[in-house]
């Protein structure tokens, strides 16, 4: 017996029609495994370790999944630190500023700034500068990323407003640029967008504006403007306010981002070397990070990793059981890195598959992405015959739902069915028991109550789909992602570790 686990990205369950490309696309696939062993799961706030009612994420819905327990995520950490007052005695906080006074006295908060929560959150940063004012930083600089991807694309405004309203009120620390995360926290080496990001912050490369008061006026222009004139948030183009505020030889930075993978490139290219040709690089300068980016990096970290036993893969390879793990690039480390609970390197028996996302501006210009190339790599592993479980994810319905575009994201959700179709085949012909989960709710909700695009990810609960006769057990707790890995060592026949805290649910 085997069990290939699908976790498409984005396929929430809504009974709202109207802006909602799952059921308006024709997905014969999903809606046949519908109609056989199925539930839905809790795939947001508690459940998955994140506060209350806040939207899941890729990230953690796959640390979910793979460790079979809610892991507190960061976010949940630093909110506690807030809460508790803690976050002003943070050992290496401290030790962030104290570098920065013992040098030149210039610190940068640098990172994406609004309330979305999947990256950052703005709390956060209103009260790292608290810290530093109370530590007695002499120079404090905000570089500011602006979302419109996990907020609404014109939301950045009110985010603007905010920080300057506590700027104000505090007396202490200067916004210094703002840039749109599209090029400043790209995570599929486009290098030429970190360098518009990068020669903004260091070369001062953008809009000049006189002070903080002129930040809004102008974003609101660019919104307003015409054809390839407007930019969103997510699309701002360098706006430099203090020309002290360009990063120079011997500043401290601090990277206000919790969640890691689009934090790298930015962060090698100011704390190591930029993978493109540049005038100058600052020299001399200190990294610091709200938590670790990547495994082996030696940044001082605030909140440094927990590392999880026994999660899904780790207890396969102690079974001795093979397994594989297939995704397109732009979620590769969600089914590796994220899955295996924040570990880098692969478990013993355990084969990795990268295939290429395509290379284009935005996915609503590609939709299908790489579905057919994942669904063929899958399909192929499950009739080797060679593994115990495969597991894969599906991006197009996340990544092409992010880009506001309606009618692209069906067509993303279309090739996600069909994509699945070639793998139930497979499993069909193998013996081999398919389960169909997601990691977040997004392409079901594709319109704002505000009016226009919904980029966002959403609460709503998501699928699980087990092919053949087995049923499901009666439960009455609340299904969760964190059940889908004690469900997969059940139908494997194998011991669930007592680390997992979630529930196997099938009637066996």
């Amino acid at each position: 017996m085997s069990v290939c686990l699908v976790v498409i990205d984005g396929w929430g369950i809504s009974d709202q029609v109207e802006g909602n490309a799952i059921a308006n696309a024709s997905t014969p696939v999903m809606d046949g495994l519908s109609r056989g062993t199925y539930t839905t799961l809790d795939a947001s706030g508690l459940a998955v370790g994140l506060p209350d009612g806040l939207m899941g994420n890729s990230e953690v819905g796959h640390m979910t999944i793979g460790c079979g327990r809610a892991i507190y995520q960061d976010i949940v950490r630093i909110n506690m630190s807030l809460t508790e007052d803690s976050l002003k005695a943070n050992a290496n906080l401290l030790k962030t500023f104290e570098r920065c006074k013992n040098g030149n006295g210039r610190l940068h908060f640098v990172g994406l700034v609004s309330d979305g929560g999947v990256h950052s959150h703005i709390n956060h940063l209103l009260a790292l500068l608290d810290c530093a004012k109370l530590h007695d930083v002499p120079n404090s600089y905000v570089q500011f990323f602006s979302d419109g991807r996990d907020t609404r694309p014109t939301s950045g405004v009110t985010y603007v407003q905010q920080l300057i309203d506590h700027l104000q009120k505090t007396g202490y620390g200067e916004l210094a640029s703002l840039t749109g995360r599209y090029y400043a926290m790209d995570r599929d080496k486009r290098f030429e967008r970190i360098k518009i990001a990068y020669d903004g912050l260091v070369h001062g490369v953008g809009h000049a504006v006189d002070s903080a008061a002129d930040v809004i006026p102008t974003m609101e222009a660019r919104y307003a403007a015409e054809g390839d004139a407007r930019m969103t948030d997510e699309f701002m183009t360098p706006i430099l306010i203090n020309g002290n505020g360009r990063i120079q030889d011997g500043d401290t930075l601090l990277f206000i981002d919790y969640r890691a993978d689009r934090m790298r490139e930015i962060v090698e290219a100011l704390g190591d070397k930029p993978q493109f040709d540049t005038p100058k690089t600052p020299q001399g300068l200190h990294v610091s990070t709200m938590t670790q980016y990547k495994e082996g990096w030696s940044y001082m970290t605030l909140f440094p990793p927990q590392q999880p036993d026994n999660t899904l893969a780790e207890w396969l390879a102690k079974k001795g059981r093979k397994q594989f793990h297939c995704a397109e690039t732009e979620k590769y480390a969600h089914v590796t890195f994220f899955f295996n609970g924040g570990r880098e390197a692969s478990f013993e028996g355990e084969d990795r598959c990268l295939v290429p996302s395509p290379k284009v501006a935005t996915y609503n210009l590609q939709p299908e992405m790489n579905a057919a190339g994942v669904a063929e790599k899958v399909a192929e592993a499950v009739r080797s015959g060679q593994y115990s479980m495969t597991m894969c994810n599906f991006a197009p319905p996340d990544m092409v739902g992010h880009t506001g575009h309606y009618e692209p994201t069906i067509v993303g959700c279309e090739a996600t069915d069909k994509g699945i179709g070639v793998i139930l085949q497979a499993c069909q012909e193998s013996n081999c028991t398919l389960m169909v989960t997601a990691d977040h709710g997004n392409a079901e909700k594709m319109i704002s109550e505000h009016g226009g695009p919904h980029t966002a990810h959403t609460t709503y609960r998501v699928p699980l789909c087990i092919s053949g006769p087995k049923q499901l057990r009666t439960f009455t707790h609340n299904a969760s992602l964190q059940d889908v890995a004690p469900t997969v060592l059940q139908i494997l026949g194998l011991d669930i570790p007592p680390e997992m805290s979630g529930q196997a649910l099938m009637d066996m």
